[in-house]
């Protein structure tokens, strides 16, 4: 589009030549170009070839004219482009149904609701929850460490307990090579994690106690065994003697297995025995030449004051004392006083009967329970007859007990032997002794309150199978486990 300028000045602009090439572009890339052209207008105008003079008006009307069209063809071009911008979306109404919204909570909102109604959707079986795990399984290994490190174990109104434990197969032959994962332990029926766990051999203190009241024939076996007991220990280990016959009495205190004093006092320890014979006081071998209602009558009676004879009396046969319950007292005594650390253990040989002790079975096994001693023996005599051995574990009121021995041996977690020979008495020291000294040594911390003095039981379970698992049935928690160390 062609326009020109100023008509009411087209005589002097044409004069000069420029009105017909002047020029205005309607889009913005060629305003620029009719701004040179207006420019060279002015120049012409001015300056043209004749160098005719123009008034300053002129100029000044001609320079508005060109930036008034330049204003008018750009704001052209701005409403062009406007109207090729689409308009914006309107928004449209939700359709969901207010049903489908959840509960609205005041200062929180709703929450989202199902996306469709539970007609529409089928239902889905709930997946089901994966298996519980066993609560008795272990997956933190115990510490392990020597016996003098378990005894030194820093504790501070915590019970440690310690549970050595011996495993036998069918053959009663020890089982080696068993760790931690083999081996639970529940107190009052609860699983306890061990704390720590130990195979190492532990020192012994023996607390060997001789039964004097066994018969000769017996006693004589017995003696010639006592050498043995010596052998089976090793120059870490400590001993202490007892006897017993009509209450115990101690023949020295602890000292060196392997010293020069110990086979003096063993020689100390032996004895006669008690005679085989049975007293009769009725029948035709009694020993009594006057009887009366089938007993004995004294054959020099008293002669009263008036002549009168006195009553008549009977022969009564001597009980046979065994005072079983004084001895393993005595010795539990003389324990308690040795360091941590060290296995204590009462080692008894003896028929295993208990008759006019003066301390009751309940209380002895309490404090052995209390006091972490196990009670080892060898049975001879008539209790380690095949057979009779078990019979006599049975206890007839108001009758001696046969087998007391056995009693606190499977209540503290030791072990029984019954020998009949010398060559078998013998070997059941070395074993018994091997024995304790080479346990599973495993250490937890009780649940239970650490100040309370009620009896816990314990049960050991090992992993494998037809095994024997031999460890103590329960202990009475004691003060000295609550001292820090």
């Amino acid at each position: 589009m062609q326009a020109r300028l100023f008509p009411g000045l087209g005589g002097n602009l044409q004069a000069v030549g420029a009105s017909d090439n002047l020029t205005v572009a309607t889009h913005v890339g060629e305003l620029k170009w009719g701004v040179l052209r207006a420019g060279e207008l002015f120049g012409a105008g001015l300056y043209g070839e004749e160098r005719t003079p123009v008034d300053r008006g002129l100029r000044a009307l001609a320079l508005t004219a060109v930036f008034s069209t330049w204003i008018g063809v750009g704001a052209a071009c701005a409403q062009s482009t406007d109207q090729q911008v689409p308009d914006a979306p309107k928004p449209q109404p939700s359709t969901a149904p207010l049903k489908d919204i959840g509960p609205i909570t005041p200062g929180i909102g709703a929450s989202a609701g199902p996306t469709s109604s539970s007609a529409d959707v089928p239902q889905q079986a709930a997946p089901k929850a994966p298996p519980t795990p066993p609560t008795d399984v272990q997956t933190t290994p115990p510490e392990g460490g020597t016996p003098e490190e378990i005894a030194s174990v820093v504790r501070t109104y915590t019970t440690y307990v310690e549970v050595p434990v011996t495993v036998k197969d069918q053959k009663g032959n020890p089982v080696a090579g068993l760790t931690w994962r083999d081996f639970k332990v529940y107190e009052n029926d609860k699983w306890e994690p061990l704390k720590i766990f130990s195979v190492d051999p532990a020192p012994l203190s023996m607390a060997f106690v001789v039964d004097q009241s066994v018969t000769m024939d017996v006693m004589e076996k017995v003696n010639n065994s006592l050498g043995a007991i010596q052998g089976a220990l090793s120059p870490y280990d400590e001993i202490s003697v007892f006897t017993y016959n009509n209450g115990p009495r101690k023949l020295t205190e602890f000292t060196g297995a392997q010293g020069n004093r110990v086979p003096v006092v063993l020689a100390m320890a032996k004895a006669s025995g008690r005679e085989e014979a049975t007293p009769v006081n009725s029948g035709p071998f009694a020993g009594c030449s006057i009887s009366k209602n089938g007993g004995c009558l004294d054959s020099n009676p008293t002669i009263q004051r008036g002549g009168a004879t006195g009553n008549s009396s009977f022969i009564t046969i001597p009980k046979e004392i065994h005072t079983l319950n004084d001895a393993i007292l005595a010795a539990a005594k003389e324990l308690t006083n040795r360091p941590q650390g060290r296995r204590r253990i009462i080692y008894v040989i003896s028929d295993g009967k208990e008759y006019g002790s003066k301390a009751a079975y309940r209380d002895v096994l309490r404090y052995l329970q209390t006091n972490k001693i196990a009670v080892y023996g060898t049975l001879v005599g008539d209790a380690a007859r095949w057979g009779e051995g078990y019979i006599s574990r049975l206890h007839l009121p108001f009758t001696m007990y046969d087998n007391r021995l056995y009693g606190y041996v499977q209540a503290t977690g030791g072990l029984l032997q019954s020998e009949r020979d010398l060559n078998g008495i013998e070997k059941s020291y070395a074993q018994l002794a091997e024995q304790a000294r080479n346990q599973y040594m495993l250490v937890y911390a009780s649940h239970e309150p650490p100040f309370d003095s009620k009896y816990r039981k314990i049960e050991v379970r090992v992993d494998r199978p037809g095994v024997e698992v031999i460890a103590k049935k329960g202990y009475y928690p004691s003060s000295r486990d609550n001292v820090q160390h």
